[in-house]
């Protein structure tokens, strides 16, 4: 489970007094933790990975923000967030790769955009950022 990985490497984190990893998977457990609650029950691995697709989303929201301001400080620190909450994702997977799938799996040109994210997003999950999946779709639809 993912829940009890985070734990553990935040007790390293705690260990080592390494500062931002404690702040970053402290955060990670909250959600987790929180998440768990409001469902009743454990999560499933899919749930788990939405998650952490959430944070990695934010930390690139931040990092954006950071590299608007010219704020070298900032951007480190949110590109090292990056690195740490990625770990937890499975292998991203290429352009190139995504297409095939799409493809094996039925969005063809002139397929309205909706439709064509319909498959994707369950069929993509975890493997890819929605970012890069709309860019494919929208390549393969045009």
């Amino acid at each position: 489970m993912l829940k009890t990985e985070v734990f553990e490497q935040l007790k390293t984190a705690m260990k080592e007094k390494d500062i931002l990893a404690k702040g970053v998977l402290s955060l990670l457990k909250s959600a987790l933790d929180l998440a768990e609650k409001e469902k009743g029950e454990t999560l499933t691995a899919d749930e788990e990975m939405a998650i952490v697709n959430r944070e990695v989303k934010q930390t690139n929201q931040a990092l954006e923000g950071a590299q608007k301001a010219e704020r070298a400080d900032l951007i480190e620190k949110e590109e090292a967030k990056l690195v740490l909450l990625k770990s937890f994702l499975p292998t991203q997977l290429s352009e190139e790769e995504i297409a095939e799938k799409l493809v094996a799996a039925g969005v063809e040109k002139g397929m309205n955009m909706g439709e064509a994210m319909k498959i994707a997003k369950p069929l993509l999950s975890g493997q890819a950022e929605g970012a890069v999946i709309s860019k494919v779709v929208k390549n393969i639809i045009a």
